[in-house]
C-alpha cells in the first residue's frame, strides 16, 4: 500500500492509502466523477517504522512545490543529501493551488518577519529561489533558516536544525508580503 497525493478541483487530498493494483482510495470522500490526478507516491506512514517529528502544520503552493523539487532534483547527489529536511517538508505539506494559499503563511518571494528564540531578534527576509540570495535581505530556500521558514503561517514557530547538531527556535511574526496575495499566482 502506498500513500498519494491526488488534485481533486483544485484541492490537493494528501494521505490517501492507495492500492497500487486498482484505483481504490480508502476512506476516501471524493466527487464522483472527479478528475483524479496523481501527484506522488510515497510509502504509507504505516509501512515505516520511523516516529515523525513534531513540526508545526505547514501549506505549500502547488507551484513551490515543483520547482523546489526540480530544484532539489538537480542538484549533485551529495548535495541533495543535505537538503533531506526540506524534501521532508514538501512531503508532509497540505499542497494548495497558488490562489488557495492563505495570506498568512510564507510562500517563496514572501517577505517575513521572524524572531529567533534565543536572542529575541527581529529579522526581515524575502525568501527566494538560490539565484536570487546573496543581496541584502534575502535568504535562499536552500538555507536551514529559509527551508524552517516556508509554509509557516503568522505566529507559527518551529524548531529547525542547523549545521553543527544546533536547533534554532524560529516564530513567524508578520509577512509584508505574499506573492499570491498580491495576486501574483504565476511568478
Amino acid at each position: 500500500m502506498f500513500e498519494v497525493q491526488v488534485v481533486v478541483d483544485q484541492h490537493v487530498h494528501r494521505r490517501l492509502p492507495f492500492h497500487g493494483d486498482d484505483t481504490r482510495f480508502d476512506g476516501a470522500s471524493l466527487p464522483a466523477q472527479a478528475p483524479v490526478r496523481l501527484i506522488r507516491r510515497t510509502p504509507h506512514p504505516a509501512a515505516s517504522k520511523e516516529i515523525p517529528m513534531s513540526r508545526p502544520a505547514i501549506v505549500l503552493s502547488r507551484l513551490d512545490v515543483e520547482r523546489i523539487e526540480n530544484l532539489l532534483d538537480r542538484l549533485p547527489a551529495t548535495e541533495a543529501q543535505q537538503h533531506a529536511p526540506l524534501r521532508a517538508e514538501l512531503e508532509r505539506a497540505e499542497v494548495r493551488e497558488p490562489a488557495g494559499m492563505p495570506a498568512d503563511v510564507v510562500t517563496m518571494n514572501s517577505t517575513v518577519t521572524f524572531s529567533e528564540e534565543s536572542t529575541g531578534e527581529r529579522i526581515t527576509l524575502a525568501l527566494v529561489y538560490p539565484g536570487a540570495a546573496g543581496k541584502p535581505g534575502t535568504v535562499s530556500i536552500l538555507a536551514p533558516v529559509g527551508s524552517a521558514l516556508l509554509g509557516l503561517a503568522r505566529g507559527q514557530e518551529i524548531d529547525w536544525p542547523m549545521p553543527g547538531g544546533q536547533s534554532r527556535r524560529l516564530r513567524v511574526m508578520e509577512i509584508g508580503y505574499q506573492p499570491e496575495a498580491a495576486g501574483a499566482l504565476h511568478r
